[in-house]
């Protein structure tokens, strides 16, 4: 018999559906991992209760970009990024990278899934390049493991860094893979993880890691593949790499994406802050999207994008953290509060300037375009049950609740939440992940953490 649960008597329900709905005081059914109805008194025959008075709901938020073996990285004053030229920040970082091994990549896995659940995100996407030789090929397996132990939806970007130093990248050779090794490990993901299944919770992106650091055919094959077994596509793009690629191509990034074919609607990339707004059109009439990631744009002092004008080209967004090394929080309502803020700052048409809500619908249903998720990002009838819920009855909010939809960026709601819910099932409530010793997890990542990265000082004397 398929489980019922009844979130009863919530105090607003933002549903981020097409006509931007917000539902008060109403109930929402679920049946299995599905929403089934909302609206006023229920029938709640049959179903687990959720007391929900007091308390607003919004749709699971979805990150599009991120780093989660860079987890293990945060707060090292040794690589403070606001501190070191991009250069010398990543000759720094990639000695840290090298020594990660598998159960670094599970464990740094787990600690940044448990950030985004605890904080509202209820689908995630990693882009996972970090492979070295000694930590074996089954990196992402692990990651598939960490996600099925904690209960976040999870798309696998599998990366892969093919280009060597002695030719112009920036990667250590002990990471390094041939493009071979790279399409073959994507082609066994994709059989273990992809399904075209509604309400899936697994699934894969052939992401080579960024166009400075591969060799032309990684992308091309990458194409092949991809487009050959029905996944989707994923790089860096636009963060400071056309000058090299310019130099190296006589094109700039986006163009020579575009000459090989890896654009579409297939296709999204993270950052873009250094695009031209003359290749804005080019990402709308190829249907490019485009993860935008304050964070590091903001720490690395680099140029804020114009959500306004890319959205008035009809570009596609999503929201994204950014991995730690960047970036050292997971909480995607963080990313949605400096998102709204530099939008309100740096919007050169004021009228235009994107609203909280906006900022929100990019962090949903944007995030969940991106992906290919017409499953996800609003909360409808027939549409997935990942959703989390604050509590707006406390001191803090009062005066402040009379528009739930803005709420969460303009008021700076972005500590833990009161209950994420994933597919139909509660996966974090009352402070806690649901259904696993929390304080053993945590115990053990601080231990492999520990042994793998060390003392910093260890690793850039190239231990």
């Amino acid at each position: 018999m398929t489980k019922r649960t009844l979130i009863r008597k919530a105090r607003a329900v933002v549903s981020c559906d097409g006509a931007d709905t917000v539902y008060r005081d109403a109930d929402i059914l679920v049946e299995g991992p599905a929403v089934v109805a909302i609206g006023p008194d229920l029938d709640a025959v049959g179903a687990d209760v959720i007391e929900a008075r007091g308390k607003f709901v919004y749709p699971g938020l979805v990150n599009t970009h991120h780093h989660f073996f860079q987890t293990f990285v945060r707060n090292l004053s040794a690589v403070d990024y606001p501190r070191l030229s991009v250069m010398d920040w990543i000759g720094k970082i990639y000695q840290l990278f090298k020594l990660i091994d598998s159960d670094a990549i599970y464990y740094s896995s787990l600690t940044a899934m448990a950030d985004l659940l605890k904080h509202g995100c209820t689908c995630a996407f990693d882009h996972q390049y970090c492979f070295p030789r000694h930590a074996g090929p089954g990196l992402v397996d692990r990651q598939m493991e960490a996600a099925a132990l904690l209960g976040i939806r999870y798309h696998a970007g599998r990366g892969a860094n093919t280009l060597p130093m002695a030719e112009g990248s920036s990667i250590p050779d002990e990471m390094l893979e041939t493009t071979d090794e790279f399409i073959a490990d994507c082609d066994r993901l994709i059989g273990l993880y992809h399904s075209d299944d509604a309400f899936r919770m697994t699934d894969v992106v052939v992401s080579p890691c960024q166009p400075v650091n591969c060799r032309r055919e990684t992308f091309v094959e990458s194409i092949a593949l991809a487009r050959s077994r029905g996944v989707r596509l994923h790089t860096h793009l636009g963060e400071g790499e056309n000058a090299p690629m310019v130099e190296r191509w006589g094109k700039r990034t986006l163009a020579w994406c575009e000459d090989i074919g890896f654009v579409g609607d297939d296709v999204w990339y993270a950052h873009g802050w250094e695009l031209s707004p003359a290749e804005y059109p080019v990402m709308a009439s190829t249907g490019t999207g485009l993860c935008h990631c304050p964070a590091p744009a903001v720490l690395g002092g680099f140029p804020i994008i114009d959500v306004s004008a890319l959205r008035k080209a009809g570009v596609r967004l999503g929201l994204g953290c950014d991995g730690s090394a960047t970036n050292d929080s997971s909480s995607l309502l963080d990313s949605l509060r400096v998102a709204w803020m530099l939008q309100s700052s740096h919007c050169k048409d004021r009228g235009a300037s994107p609203s909280a809500y906006d900022m929100l619908k990019i962090a949903t249903v944007g995030g969940a375009d991106l992906l290919g998720r017409g499953d996800l990002g609003s909360l409808e009838a027939g549409k997935a049950a990942d959703l989390f819920m604050i509590d707006a009855s406390g001191l803090e909010l009062a005066g402040a609740t009379h528009d739930p939809a803005n709420l969460l960026a303009r008021a700076g709601v972005t500590g833990p939440v009161w209950l994420t819910m994933v597919n139909g099932r509660i996966v974090y409530a009352d402070g806690r992940l649901v259904g696993v010793d929390e304080d053993r997890l945590a115990a053990e990542a601080d231990a492999a953490c520990a042994r793998v990265i060390g003392t910093p000082g260890r690793a850039f004397a190239g231990a």
